[in-house]
């Protein structure tokens, strides 16, 4: 399997080569040449397994450049008991009338992203020495609060490796903040930017793409690469997932063999919803794909009008991770709704990086809107879902999922479909206490880790011990700089 570029599809890199680079010389994202196909078969066989055998069969469709051997080292390790705290790793919990929650959320960081950052340090490690000569790897991270945290614990000390991460100053929970700040890791920096998640993003995106600091970075045996949703190694643990939920409803008897499902996913940067289209088009059988954004609603819009237009007002809400209105992997949509036309998807981006805006043609507007429905709420109906779900079945979502469920919840009444739905649940509801704890009547005028145990209290859950122990953490990073230093901060963290 090889992997071509968005922006030149002549482009032709292994599978390690697509890790280890993170993102095309040109600016492009590395996409596979083609979608291997899985027969139901396979999944009715590998239902009866568990998740790191599951994770083996989708990904060695992918990672054909690594060994059997390779591959098995990889998963097992990045899924160990000690470090889920789900004997499911990702868990498929029924809440009601065909709403499954796919709990994605019990890994060390307490947030989807652990499904990916668990297993890339691994796949990056063994990629680096099928194409790497003894080179030092500096990984940038943009974060809009979960990635940080996940990549930073991913990586902590994984030789050969220096993380740098960069998250918006107000943009973040105090709890996500917490997180990232105290790790421990003599291989990491963690800095705040003055800005948004797009400012940190476009800035880290900038850097990989300076031709002059490459070239600067090679004459120290220094090599960039990314752990965010941009590079394929992020990406393709994603899809995985989605196949391990339906062959928990298979196990499970909830639907039959080539049943279609709903996917609905929370989501900002597109890299999740993704995922799962390109399960479909790896054979699962999903119906409608349901993009649920919260107030910065860019991708509503898009999915409704064909016009991405990322000039409007940046909304801080309380589901701080989908703060975003460049949404990067939206690029591989495009890609390949335009029939991998790598110029078509070159100007539309250039028009982006110029204008702010773009607009895809009518059949390819027809395309999305055949697959995808968007929809956005604010934070007062995100709040009041968080409310209903509890009270009424039990159940405590975070700010992220209780975006999700009231866009599913406002496409099930429009369209009247009552397909069996698989809602991504991205987040424990404990990193962001001071929404939760407001959402169900407690009280928000103690400190956040004593709005952990009055959550636990109320809800009758138990609070994550990783996020409980923070408090008595020491705080490593302080950090705060301009976007416009980015680059030099990065250089001073090399000891360049």
């Amino acid at each position: 399997m090889l992997y071509n570029s968005t922006r030149n599809n002549q482009a032709e890199v292994s599978a390690a080569q697509a890790i280890v680079q993170g993102i095309s010389k040109e600016g492009g994202l590395f996409v596979p040449e083609s979608f291997p196909q899985v027969a139901m078969e396979d999944l009715v066989a590998i239902s009866s397994k568990g998740y790191v055998e599951r994770a083996e069969f989708i990904l060695g469709k992918f990672l054909t450049d690594f060994t059997p051997e390779e591959l098995h080292h990889c998963v097992s390790n990045a899924y160990r008991a000690d470090k889920f705290s789900s004997d499911s790793t990702a868990e498929l919990v029924h809440i009601y009338s065909g709403r499954y929650m796919l709990e994605l959320w019990h890994g060390p960081t307490c947030a989807f992203k652990d499904m990916a950052l668990q297993l890339l340090p691994y796949l990056l490690t063994t990629s680096a020495k099928k194409v790497l000569s003894d080179k030092e790897i500096a990984i940038l991270v943009a974060t809009s609060g979960d990635t940080g945290k996940a990549a930073l614990e991913g990586f902590k000390d994984v030789e050969g490796t220096k993380m740098l991460v960069f998250y918006p100053e107000d943009g973040v929970s105090n709890i996500q903040k917490k997180q990232m700040v105290t790790q421990e890791g003599n291989n990491l920096e963690v800095c705040a930017i003055k800005g948004n998640f797009d400012d940190a993003q476009t800035g880290v995106k900038q850097i990989f793409t300076d031709k002059a600091l490459a070239e600067k970075l090679a004459e120290h045996n220094i090599v960039f690469s990314s752990a965010n949703s941009i590079n394929w190694g992020r990406l393709v643990p994603q899809i995985v997932y989605y196949f391990s939920a339906y062959c928990d409803l298979l196990k499970n008897e909830q639907i039959q063999p080539g049943e279609a499902i709903n996917v609905v996913v929370p989501t900002g940067n597109f890299g999740n919803i993704l995922s799962a289209y390109y399960a479909k088009k790896m054979g699962l059988p999903v119906q409608k794909f349901i993009c649920a954004s919260n107030e910065n609603n860019v991708l509503t819009d898009f999915i409704a009008t064909g016009i991405y237009d990322r000039n409007r007002p940046f909304h801080t809400t309380i589901s701080p991770s989908m703060d975003i209105l460049i949404s990067s992997n939206l690029e591989r949509l495009i890609y390949d709704m335009y029939d991998r036309d790598d110029k078509a998807v070159s100007a539309l981006f250039d028009q982006l990086a110029k204008d702010g805006r773009y607009e895809v043609s009518d059949a390819v507007k027809a395309k999305i809107q055949q697959e995808f429905y968007g929809g956005c709420c604010d934070d007062e109906q995100t709040k009041q879902t968080i409310q209903h779900v509890f009270e009424k079945y039990s159940y405590l979502c975070d700010t992220h999922t209780a975006v999700a469920v009231k866009v599913y919840e406002d496409y099930r009444e429009k369209t009247g479909d009552t397909t069996k739905t698989v809602i991504a649940s991205t987040a424990s509801p404990y990193k962001f206490t001071n929404s939760v704890l407001a959402a169900i009547g407690g009280d928000t005028t103690v400190d956040d880790f004593t709005q952990i145990e009055e959550l636990s209290k109320l809800s009758n859950t138990e609070a994550p011990i990783q996020l409980a122990s923070l408090k008595e953490k020491p705080v490593r990073f302080t950090q705060s700089i301009e976007k416009q230093e980015m680059e030099a901060t990065v250089l001073k963290a090399l000891g360049l």
